[in-house]
């Protein structure tokens, strides 16, 4: 069996398992309210005050399997009964506090929200508080600090606050979806929709259609993700899935490559299409830079358009480390494209539901893309295959680039290249810290993962770009 990191993913993939399961055998509804006593039959709670509460938030995790509030946009979001065991965030006086006899935090206060007991000591009120922190500043003790929750802390974009009720609450006008929030919060209390159920509907109709060519694209940053097999026999997993092919995103990556180095050479800048949240943050902060963005495809989506141009009856399931790709897989130029959006952690929950064992079965190699391609799952990855496209195709044009990777990278970058204190050309923006091998949604976040996708990588028999991308027409 698939070992997690946390408890957190533990429960997230026994409600994936469930849903799952259920509707492959058509009991879904049925099943669905009882689940959560399935997974918790006892009355002995594991982390919570008592079973009843660890049940409800199941119940909420049962909804999210099942594509969680439909009238919601935004793939990331809150269950908020999860979400009541953080400590009120906001500014406090600590003990640090010496009861002077200036006053100073009070005076800078605009809404008379600081007393003094007895003691001389501060007190701020929450009610008038607005969190502006001048009392902080006024202090000549540094004794007022500000306390913010760690989903607040992981969003650099400032799109969590708190409700009265104290949960959290995600302005889906500045969220990006790049699941940093999801991935800080120790109470697993903001998680990702998924559509986990889409996918197990595609493999029923693959089932009954001989017709119907199902594809798997698999992100390279799966190469770094199962410790107890072989990706081989994750791809022979897919098989027994019922999957008719499985293909390396990275050979789309490839395919971008090539094309975004000659959009740089047309167009003199540009930044990077690949990462949806990096692109999102641009639309949403500045618009007027918009025209800057790459036109073409991610790679995700790339490789699913040439697969559906070229197999009409094609339909494909993005497998990544990604929840933005969720995000992206709904815009109109990609839905066309992708069919479903599943992450590693629920093709875990899809294997466990079918009682698919990858580490019991034979090999099946996969060898679609370049060296290039497959580092694209590395921060920096983009602008070496960039790089390398300019190399073998001897193009006339000086890269000078700049990696973002995390969002607080991206906007400075950004921000510079809006004010124009920049001199790159080419800016690559990957919202997660490291890039894709640091997803939210992946099973491992391990330092060893870098060299274990640098040595899947080296493996590819596609030394350059150019080979692999003449070579797809003969897989498809």
């Amino acid at each position: 069996m698939q070992k997690f990191e946390t408890q957190i993913q533990y429960w997230k993939h026994q409600c994936l398992k469930e849903v799952a399961k259920s509707r492959f055998s058509d009991t879904l509804i049925e099943d669905c309210l009882n689940i959560p006593k399935k997974i918790i039959p006892g009355k002995i709670p594991t982390a919570r005050c008592c079973v009843y509460k660890e049940r409800a938030i199941l119940s909420q995790r049962v909804q999210l399997a099942m594509g969680g509030n439909k009238a919601n946009p935004n793939v990331i979001e809150v269950l908020d009964i999860a979400c009541d065991e953080c400590p009120a965030a906001g500014f406090t006086v600590s003990d640090g506090c010496r009861g002077c006899l200036a006053h100073k935090c009070a005076n800078a206060c605009r809404k008379n929200a600081i007393s003094f007991d007895h003691n001389r000591t501060a007190h701020i009120n929450k009610a008038l508080c607005v969190e502006c922190g001048l009392c902080a500043k006024a202090c000549p003790y540094g004794a007022i600090t500000s306390r913010q929750r760690p989903c607040q802390n992981a969003c650099s974009l400032k799109a969590i606050s708190i409700n009265p009720d104290m949960s959290a609450c995600i302005n889906n006008d500045k969220c990006v979806s790049c699941g940093a929030c999801a991935a800080q919060c120790p109470f697993g209390a903001i998680s990702d929709k998924s559509f986990i159920l889409d996918a197990v509907d595609l493999i029923k109709k693959r089932t009954k259609d001989e017709n119907m060519r199902l594809y798997a694209l698999i992100a390279p940053a799966i190469a770094t993700q199962f410790d107890n097999c072989k990706l081989s026999q994750v791809i022979t997993a897919l098989k027994q899935l019922h999957f008719d092919e499985v293909v390396e995103v990275a050979l789309g990556a490839d395919m971008v490559a090539q094309d975004e180095a000659h959009e740089l050479l047309e167009k003199g800048f540009l930044f990077s299409s690949c990462c949806p949240s990096f692109v999102n943050f641009i639309e949403k902060n500045y618009p007027e830079l918009k025209e800057l963005i790459s036109s073409n495809l991610s790679p995700m989506a790339a490789l699913g358009k040439y697969i559906k141009e070229h197999q009409p009856n094609a339909y494909t399931v993005f497998i990544g480390p990604c929840m933005s790709k969720k995000a992206e897989a709904q815009k109109e130029n990609v839905k066309k494209y992708i069919d479903c959006v599943l992450t590693f952690e629920e093709l875990v929950a899809l294997f466990d539901s079918k009682n698919i064992e990858p580490e019991k079965l034979a090999e099946t190699p996969i060898d679609n893309a370049s060296f290039f391609g497959r580092m694209f799952a590395k921060s920096g990855g983009v602008i070496n295959a960039v790089n390398e496209v300019i190399k073998e195709q001897n193009l006339n044009m000086e890269v000078k680039s700049e990696s973002a990777d995390g969002m607080e990278a991206i906007k400075l970058a950004v921000l510079r290249k809006s004010k124009n204190l920049t001199d790159c050309n080419f800016i690559e923006g990957m919202a997660c810290r490291g890039g894709c091998i640091n997803g939210p949604a992946c099973i491992f976040h391990k330092d060893p993962s870098i060299k274990k996708l640098e040595n899947f990588s080296k493996e590819s028999s596609n030394k350059e770009i150019k080979t692999a991308v003449n070579k797809k027409d003969e897989q498809f």
